[in-house]
């Protein structure tokens, strides 16, 4: 019952941040490279931290590390949102917020060989969410999808965290979505919370992955990971540098060439990682498996993209007798 109480409480705190946020215009104002064609409030998935921060207080902080490296990323964020900040300071508070993460899942236990390369995932996973989050609807559906799986392994499978931290988060997702999944929608997410949403799913999927000892919960995740590994592929062979913003993922061609509404597009990564999700908990894959069914995906979704997209467009060149020619 206490759960509930969310629903009206973070709703009325999302309003309030909506009046601030036209007074000290935290407005996003559409450019070459934006998918939408109209001033709308900037920062909306504030709403993910402060979810989190009252749990924390009503739960008496049962993760303070993983609270406060959550804040501090979330901070950092909402500041970026507001005007452009340093790489270095971003990425420096990245990785302490991902050190606070750590100790609190307890994987500085393992040995450095492991948590280097997950320390590289982890930030990668934060900054291709962010990348993610272009268009409407598309960081909310797909999250909610991927925390009521978890919610779902957590009831039925094994317990790995407290219910009632992913409850909390798929209300706050609930109150954004009726904001955002629209044709017209009233704010965006912004820095804040497509990297605060990444931080929380993160902290949740290794919990469940230490926990469970099995690497096929990576694949909660895949349709993004698919989209933004393949993204890079062919902004490297294109020599783009991949560090500069643009409009090249899947998503991005659907919503902006092939004119998709974007709550269309929205809806196909949900259900389409809806369906990974349900073959994910089902099955009974080894590490072997597990890594051909990645591999088999990743075929598939390239030949989806050149099928769609075209080569022209994915590759930017002509191969000429098997040279690449400009």
């Amino acid at each position: 019952m206490l759960q509930l109480l969310y629903l009206p409480v973070l709703t009325s705190l999302l309003l309030f941040y909506f009046r601030l946020a036209v007074q000290f215009k935290i407005i996003d104002k559409p450019n070459q490279r934006s998918s939408h064609s109209r001033i709308t409030i900037r920062g909306g998935g504030i709403i993910f931290p402060i979810a989190i921060l009252l749990q924390a207080l009503f739960s008496g902080f049962q993760y303070p590390l993983f609270t406060s490296g959550l804040l501090l990323i979330s901070v950092v964020s909402f500041y970026d949102d507001l005007r452009p900040l340093s790489n270095k300071i971003r990425l420096f508070v990245h990785l302490l917020s991902g050190c606070l993460l750590f100790m609190q899942a307890g994987l500085m236990a393992y040995p450095v060989w492991v948590i280097i390369p997950v320390y590289i995932l982890v930030i990668g996973t934060i900054n291709a969410y962010n990348f993610m989050d272009g268009i409407n609807g598309i960081t909310g559906a797909y999250s909610l999808i991927t925390i009521l799986s978890l919610y779902f392994i957590n009831e039925t499978q094994f317990v790995f965290v407290f219910s009632e931290w992913l409850i909390i988060v798929a209300i706050s997702l609930l109150v954004f979505n009726f904001f955002n999944f629209r044709k017209k929608a009233k704010c965006f997410a912004g820095d804040v919370g497509s990297v605060s949403m990444a931080f929380i799913v993160i902290f949740f999927l290794l919990l469940l992955i230490l926990k469970s000892q099995d690497l096929k919960y990576i694949g909660l995740l895949l349709f993004y990971g698919l989209d933004t590994v393949s993204t890079i592929i062919f902004r490297l062979i294109r020599k783009e540098n991949i560090f500069e913003a643009h409009r090249s993922h899947f998503y991005q061609y659907l919503a902006n060439i092939k004119g998709w509404p974007h709550l269309m597009v929205a809806t196909l990564y949900m259900v389409v990682q809806l369906m990974v999700n349900i073959l994910i908990l089902y099955s009974d894959w080894n590490a072997v498996t597990f890594l051909v069914f990645i591999m088999v995906s990743g075929f598939i979704f390239i030949g989806l993209r050149f099928a769609v997209e075209g080569r022209s467009n994915l590759m930017g060149r002509e191969l000429v007798d098997g040279q690449i020619s400009k």
